[in-house]
């Protein structure tokens, strides 16, 4: 596996939160190597602002399975709060409007109850 291959997989598993196989053909390999391991890694934004603009761009084509992904996984790599993601589900809902925007909400909702569960279980773990 080539460094661009390894950065682009590595890059995936931060975004995403799991590890991706490396699978064969041309789409994963554009996909990855170009989209994860070239501009995902650029420096001149952060993670965080690369995340807002992606939650932007699916709320606005109301793409839910990608919101619950992208909502979770800002909450789960501490780029987004859970007060900062419901400020976010609140703005854009103004430009996307109010279908695509609840649409927003609950996935926020979601992923926040997601991860009160997850500390819950933690915690009563530890106990």
């Amino acid at each position: 596996m080539d460094e661009l291959r390894r950065q682009g997989l590595d890059k995936m598993k931060e975004v995403y939160g799991w590890d991706m196989p490396d699978i064969p053909g041309d789409y994963f390999k554009y996909t990855i190597d170009h989209l994860f391991g070239t501009i995902w890694t650029r420096p001149e934004l952060s993670m965080r602002d690369r995340r807002l603009l992606l939650l932007g761009a699916v709320s606005a084509l109301g793409l839910d399975e990608i919101l619950e992904i992208q909502t979770g996984a800002a909450l789960k790599n501490g780029e987004l709060t859970e007060a900062e993601l419901r400020e976010v589900a609140i703005f854009i809902t103004h430009y996307v409007g109010w279908p695509l925007g609840q649409r927003v909400n609950k996935h926020v909702e979601m992923a926040v109850a997601k991860q009160n569960e997850a500390k819950r279980t933690k915690e009563s773990a530890g106990d």
